[in-house]
């Protein structure tokens, strides 16, 4: 027979700030992993939200999913899309839950819009459009959920320089997240329930330098400080009341899909790419405005080896023929070009000279196996501490900004997994991998 399982995943959060130096906001949750295993979860390449949280609930590498970011190569097309619930081809705990007759509710699980049927029912992730699109399934649960709780807010413009305005608006958006949960825990039947709050996720990245004392442009402020701290002790009362009306045998999980910290700067990775001569531009990059896309139309593919994508990692795809319409790369040069690259990107050194730890990869090199357009090189800049700008108008390789607009934070590889069980089945602590997370789970409920 199954016990319930209550999963309450925060988006990018730290094992420092549950375990750590920066757990002291965290007083209910905190106790819960001391009592329970509490483990340091490693996520996966890449570690970011998409595709994180499906490797965790699919148990599948993102290779053997074929996603690899929020956006996504087109075949045979130097463009791309943006990822959904369709791209899902694997099976998730949820989805096995209902094949084994039991009830399952999700909220704000990325990605699951459009939503897909379930045993139970679902309300869909940050990705959403709006609140006028059909983000429920049932497809009725919409008007009962905005009749009850009102309609739901499903992100926020984060990266601006209104930093009141952000503030205010993640907590807002946090509460009309945790009032929606609250109401499908208390009046539905569920046997699990998984909901990832991104609100956590969107106070790292806005005020993460106001926050953490080892950010290198960290700055105490009488509000900025404050608004982490609320996030997070907002969710530590909200979860010590529901924890209580909730069965006394569920058990509890805490994950993370990845960590955070301080973001250094960003690189302009197409600009050096041009200066090396694989990216060949119609006009001098530094002759555009800041921030100006690599449109495909300001590309000479003809004379193009490489171009990259920018992000919290970078994509490097090469332009090989027979496999992208205007490829110049023969097919017995790829990995050629490949090694060339890579071996550019391991004596890139940071603005000052100093030695970066560049980390690139192969898809084969991390994958048992890689289906759909996956990158030819995957890049993580100074092991993550640099963020990738794929845009062109820059006068310098270094941004001391994100070109998308202002970011404190970047991606990390530990993220936080825990497991509070009443009967005490788990315990201890140690390095559990994000892909092995589903088998935990599973085994949480049925052992």
């Amino acid at each position: 027979m199954a016990r319930k399982l209550f999963f309450l995943g925060l988006d990018s959060l730290p094992p420092r700030s549950l375990y750590g130096d920066l757990s002291a906001h965290f007083s209910y949750l905190k106790g819960l992993a001391e009592d329970g295993a509490s483990y340091v979860m490693r996520s996966c390449h890449p570690p970011i939200t998409i595709p994180a949280w499906l490797v965790m609930f699919t148990g599948r590498t993102p290779g053997e999913l074929g996603i690899y970011g929020f956006r996504h190569k087109a075949k045979g097309s130097y463009g791309g899309y943006i990822v959904n619930s369709s791209a899902v081809k694997a099976e998730t705990i949820w989805d096995f839950l209902s094949r084994k007759g039991l009830n399952v509710g999700l909220y704000g699980v990325p990605p699951t819009y459009p939503p897909r049927p379930v045993r139970g029912f679902l309300v869909s992730d940050f990705t959403t459009p709006d609140a006028s699109s059909l983000y429920t399934f049932p497809q009725w649960l919409k008007r009962e959920l905005e009749a009850k709780t009102g309609p739901p807010v499903f992100d926020i413009v984060y990266r601006s320089e209104d930093k009141e305005k952000v503030a205010q608006d993640i907590l807002s958006m946090l509460e009309n997240h945790l009032r929606q949960v609250e109401y499908l825990v208390t009046t539905k039947n569920w046997d699990a329930f998984f909901y990832v709050e991104i609100s956590v996720d969107r106070a790292h990245h806005a005020f993460w330098r106001f926050f953490d004392p080892s950010h290198p442009r960290h700055e105490e402020h009488p509000t900025y400080s404050k608004v982490i701290p609320s996030v997070y002790e907002r969710i530590d009362s909200w979860f010590e009341k529901l924890h209580r009306k909730l069965p006394r045998d569920t058990v509890i999980v805490i994950a993370s899909d990845h960590g955070v910290k301080a973001m250094k700067g960003a690189f302009v990775v197409n600009q050096w790419l041009a200066d090396l001569g694989y990216l060949r531009l119609k006009k001098d990059p530094r002759e555009l405005k800041p921030g100006t896309d690599l449109g495909e139309d300001l590309v000479d593919w003809s004379n193009t080896k490489a171009w990259a994508w920018g992000g919290y990692y970078s994509r490097f795809f090469v332009n090989v023929k027979g496999r992208e319409p205007e490829g110049i790369v023969e097919p017995n040069a790829y990995g050629e070009v490949v090694e060339e690259l890579r071996a550019e990107l391991k004596s890139l050194k940071g603005p000052l000279g100093e030695q970066w730890e560049n980390i690139s990869v192969r898809p084969q090199e991390v994958y048992p196996k890689f289906e759909g357009d996956a990158p030819d090189v995957m890049v993580y800049f100074d092991n993550l501490s640099w963020r990738a700008a794929g845009t062109l108008g820059w006068p310098s390789y270094y941004l001391s900004e994100n070109d998308r607009g202002p970011d404190d934070a970047v991606h990390d590889w530990h993220g936080v997994f825990t497991i509070y069980d009443p009967e005490n089945r788990f315990s201890g602590k140690g390095l559990v991998e994000i892909h092995d997370v589903r088998r935990l789970l599973e085994k949480a409920m049925f052992e």
